[in-house]
């Protein structure tokens, strides 16, 4: 009987991948940035500085990032679910839906802009930064926050269940 012998290690394999997915940001850097990043399910961890900007969705999840740039913009889904990052880059800015279910992250950068809805469900984070603004739905399902902040503008609506808040703030806008 033959035994079979892979022709690379899995190791040799992983970083061939990371190396193809650096590839990829790159070139689509150099197009642009026109368009969705999706980069779910790959063995990236942080992307690199120059990407500022994506003109489509982003899709990291299932993936081992850690950071994000500062001062990145994603034009339409920001999808982070069940990754190990832990904070968000100042000045983010969110088009589209901001996907944060299954994640490390314990607090909100202040400045931060959601076009559609925020998915805060299963996060650690315990207090929402001052004067947010959602445009869609702010989903709060199971998450430890005990309070909202003032100002708080929601476009959408706003799911408080499992969670243990128990009054809202004054200027309190949900659509």
């Amino acid at each position: 009987q033959k035994i079979l012998v892979p022709r690379r290690s899995p190791e040799e394999r992983a970083k061939n991948h990371l190396i193809a997915t650096n590839r990829q940001i790159q070139e689509y850097i150099k197009n642009g940035s026109k368009g969705e990043l999706d980069l779910s399910n790959t063995p990236i961890k942080q992307l690199p500085s120059n990407l500022t900007k994506v003109g489509g969705g982003l899709y990291l999840r299932d993936t081992q990032i850690t950071q994000l740039p500062n001062n990145l913009t994603v034009e339409d889904y920001l999808d982070l679910r069940n990754t190990p990052i832990t904070q968000l880059p100042d000045n983010l800015t969110v088009g589209g839906n901001l996907y944060l279910q299954n994640t490390q992250i314990t607090q909100l950068p202040d400045n931060l802009t959601v076009g559609g809805d925020l998915y805060l469900t299963s996060t650690p984070i315990k207090q929402l930064p001052p004067n947010l603004k959602v445009g869609g739905n702010l989903n709060l399902y199971n998450a430890p926050i005990t309070q909202l902040p003032d100002n708080l503008a929601i476009g959408g609506y706003l799911d408080l269940w499992d969670t243990q808040i128990t009054h809202l703030p004054d200027n309190l806008t949900v659509g």
